[in-house]
C-alpha cells in the first residue's frame, strides 16, 4: 500500500472507531507496516492540519477531535450478516480487506438491538478455510488495476516452474474455484491468466499503462457476469 492510500486508511480507521480510538500497534497490525512507519505517518497527519490527538499510557492511543458520525444506514440485521457471510466466504477475494472495512463501518451505525441481532445470526453461521493468498500481494494487485500501474509479480505455475514477471493487471475474474488476474504480461509479450494463490510475492510499480482493448483477452463465458449487478 502507497503512503498515500495508508495515511487516507489511518484516518477512516480512527473515524470509524471515535472515542475508542487507535493505538500504534493496532493500525500496524491493520495496515502490515511497523509502529514506527505508523507513528511518522501519524506526525504527517498532524502536521497537515488532520485533528488527531495523541493520548499516553493504558487505554490511550489516537483519536479524532470532533469526529463526525455517519448519516443513519436502513440496513437489516439479515443483510449485514448476509454481506459478512460474503466476505468471510471470499477472503482472498480482491478487495476483501476494504469490504470488511465497509461492513466495520456499517456496524459502527447501526442501533446495538440491530448490532447485537447480527452477532446472535452471525455466531450461527460457520465458514471453514483459509486466505489462498497473502494480503499484500492482493493489495499490489488491486492498486495495480485501481490505478493501471505494471505489477511485478513472482509466480509458481502448475508444474513448479517459477519466474519473475511484469504484467499489465487488466481484469480479476473468478472461475474454477480460483482467483486469477488477467493481463498482459510485458516478460513474454503476451496474455497471461496467473493464478492468485500461485502468485509467491508481488510490488507495484510507478509505470503506468493504457487499459488494452478487451477484446485482446477474448470474450468471457456467456456464464459469467460482472459483480456490478
Amino acid at each position: 500500500m502507497q503512503r498515500a492510500a495508508r495515511l487516507h486508511a489511518i484516518m477512516e480507521e480512527l473515524r470509524r472507531v471515535g472515542d475508542r480510538g487507535r493505538t500504534a500497534e493496532q493500525l500496524a497490525h491493520l495496515l502490515e507496516v511497523t509502529t514506527r512507519t505508523i507513528k511518522r505517518d501519524i506526525a504527517t497527519l498532524q502536521a497537515a492540519g488532520s485533528a488527531i490527538a495523541a493520548q499516553a499510557g493504558p487505554g490511550g492511543g489516537y483519536f479524532l477531535i470532533g469526529q463526525p458520525s455517519l448519516p443513519p444506514v436502513n440496513f437489516t440485521s439479515a443483510q449485514a450478516v448476509a454481506i459478512a457471510v460474503a466476505l468471510a466466504m471470499n477472503r482472498d477475494a480482491p478487495y476483501a480487506q476494504d469490504g470488511r472495512a465497509a461492513l466495520a463501518k456499517l456496524l459502527d451505525v447501526m442501533d446495538p438491538a440491530s448490532r447485537q441481532q447480527v452477532e446472535k445470526v452471525g455466531a450461527r453461521v460457520w465458514v471453514r478455510g483459509a486466505d489462498g493468498s497473502a494480503a499484500t500481494i492482493r493489495r499490489a494487485i488491486e492498486e495495480g488495476v485501481e490505478r493501471n500501474l505494471v505489477v511485478s509479480l513472482g509466480y509458481t505455475d502448475g508444474d513448479g516452474n517459477r519466474s519473475l514477471r511484469r504484467v499489465e493487471p487488466q481484469l480479476l475474474a473468478f472461475t474454477d474455484g480460483h482467483w486469477y488476474v488477467i493481463g498482459w504480461c510485458l516478460t513474454r509479450n503476451a496474455v497471461r491468466w496467473f493464478r492468485l494463490d500461485r502468485v509467491t510475492d508481488a510490488a507495484v510499480t510507478t509505470r503506468q499503462f493504457e487499459p488494452r482493448d478487451p477484446a485482446v483477452f477474448g470474450e468471457p463465458p456467456a456464464d459469467a457476469f460482472p459483480i456490478r449487478g
